[in-house]
């Protein structure tokens, strides 16, 4: 048999309702950085509107760090689900609890996250971005914010 096996990373481990306010927007914004360009000067929008052009632009900075080292610092592919997907893979878990980790100032449990995606010699700076956007987020007040949706609302994962 040769079948391509899915990437471990992708692998749903949980839903978005399942995380805080806080991890659930990292993900979401995480996926919308790499949505393409109109997204992204949505999330700019996002930032400035709720916490001034100057704070939201330093937090914007920390989520383009992330985005850039998922591209080019990380261990193998960092996967993504699609933006409106209910479910979470693997990697954005781990993100997710790595912002979480971070913001919730265990450092060393989020350096060990960290290092789950990242290359050992950026780990650390992870962290300190991490902490940074989960700073911003937790600002920005995002505890009744809505949640997206499928099309249609049935219960399976659409990827």
């Amino acid at each position: 048999m040769n079948q391509i096996a899915p990437s471990r990373g992708s692998v749903p481990v949980g839903h978005i309702s399942e995380l805080d306010s806080m991890e659930a927007a990292s993900v979401l914004y995480f996926r919308l950085w790499f949505d393409g360009p109109e997204s992204r000067k949505n999330v700019w929008n996002d930032f400035a509107t709720a916490l001034g052009p100057e704070t939201g632009k330093r937090a914007v900075s920390a989520l383009e760090e992330i985005c850039r080292a998922c591209v080019d610092l990380c261990r193998r592919p960092i996967m993504r689900h699609q933006v409106t997907c209910q479910c979470i893979g693997a990697d954005e878990a781990c993100l997710a609890n790595l912002v979480g980790a971070a913001t919730d100032g265990q450092r060393e449990d989020a350096l060990l996250l960290s290092l789950l995606l990242f290359e050992p010699d950026f780990a650390p700076l992870l962290v300190g971005h991490a902490e940074s956007l989960g700073t911003a987020l937790r600002k920005m007040n995002l505890g009744n914010a809505p949640r997206p949706t499928h099309a249609n609302s049935s219960n399976r994962s659409l990827h």
